[in-house]
């Protein structure tokens, strides 16, 4: 007798394909492995090709496809290469979850967050990338909207958007929170606020120079030579660093380098020296991947020391 002409009890199926008789009986029942054959007592047999179509359905439910599926499958009428898109789609999608919430428990793991803590971070860190970006345009819309402020770094804010990877670390997904909660956070947008009327401001002056880049490194190198040599913001050594820096600043803006250029300056400082900012761009840097920067907080709290400490009136 040829092999395509044995027929198979249930035992015999589930001893050449390793599932439990229980199995094959379910499968039988349901109609996805129908017998080939009944002996005189009525008891199923199955021949070669309902062993290969056990063997699919096995391979199948293996890979996580639901029964019905399946059905549809053997059936023909969805094409399997179609299915098997499908479903790999779905394990991406399920991949990128699970990687998610390993990230999340390392994070809490490392940081001993309370059970709060950790229900914000993975509620957080959960969000997809359409949500992410809305969440940080929400937050540039309600801090530059209505403004006519720096169109340039407006636009660079918008094409810097969070994008969390599929395989996170404890510390991107420690950094998207705190970029959620921050971006959120209605004192940090009030702050912001600030400093687009600031630039709005500069610009119906007739100011339209940029980020002022230059003017930036002039202030970081001159301020941190200063502290490199001990100068302390309140020295009488201060007066020649905030006269090199003053003249920058009337230079640049086409102001005169008089009391009023350093009470306009002090005020803007105070207004853009707000660590927070800072914070926002290391963050958005961390979850992305990218160098982040060298921090300017010191230099600038050191700026505004020395200009706030001359501004007071001496007893």
């Amino acid at each position: 007798m040829r092999d395509d002409d044995t027929l198979y009890s249930i035992g015999e199926l589930a001893r050449r394909t390793g599932l439990t008789v229980k199995a094959v009986r379910f499968y039988a029942d349901t109609g996805l492995v129908p017998p080939t054959d009944r002996t005189a007592a009525g008891y199923r047999r199955f021949d070669v090709h309902a062993l290969a179509r056990l063997d699919l359905v096995r391979t199948l439910r293996e890979l996580g496809l639901d029964l019905a599926t399946i059905g549809r499958v053997l059936e023909r009428s969805a094409p399997l290469r179609e299915v098997a898109a499908a479903h790999a789609d779905a394990l991406d999608v399920q991949i990128r979850t699970l990687r998610l919430r390993r990230a999340v428990l390392r994070a809490v793991a490392e940081r001993g967050s309370t059970t709060e803590e950790m229900r914000l971070m993975h509620k957080l860190a959960k969000l997809s990338d359409a949500e992410r970006r809305r969440l940080v345009h929400d937050f540039i819309d309600a801090t530059f909207g209505g403004l006519d402020a720096n169109p340039e770094f407006v636009a660079m804010m918008r094409s810097a958007m969070p994008e969390l990877p599929d395989d996170p670390s404890a510390e991107q997904v420690d950094a998207w929170v705190e970029l959620g909660e921050l971006v959120q956070d209605e004192d940090f947008r009030a702050a912001v606020r600030r400093m687009a009327v600031h630039q709005a401001a500069d610009r119906a002056a007739g100011d339209d120079s940029g980020l002022h880049a230059t003017l930036t490194e002039t202030v970081r190198t001159t301020i941190t030579a200063a502290l490199d040599s001990g100068v302390t913001p309140d020295s009488p050594a201060a007066d020649a660093v905030l006269d090199t820096l003053a003249a920058a600043y009337a230079t640049t803006f086409g102001r005169p380098d008089d009391p009023a250029l350093r009470t306009w300056l002090l005020d803007r400082l105070d207004t853009a020296n707000d660590p927070r900012a800072e914070r926002y761009w290391h963050l958005l840097a961390t979850v992305n991947g990218w160098p982040t920067h060298e921090s300017l907080h010191t230099v600038f709290a050191w700026f505004t020391t020395a200009l706030r400490v001359r501004a007071t009136p001496q007893e």
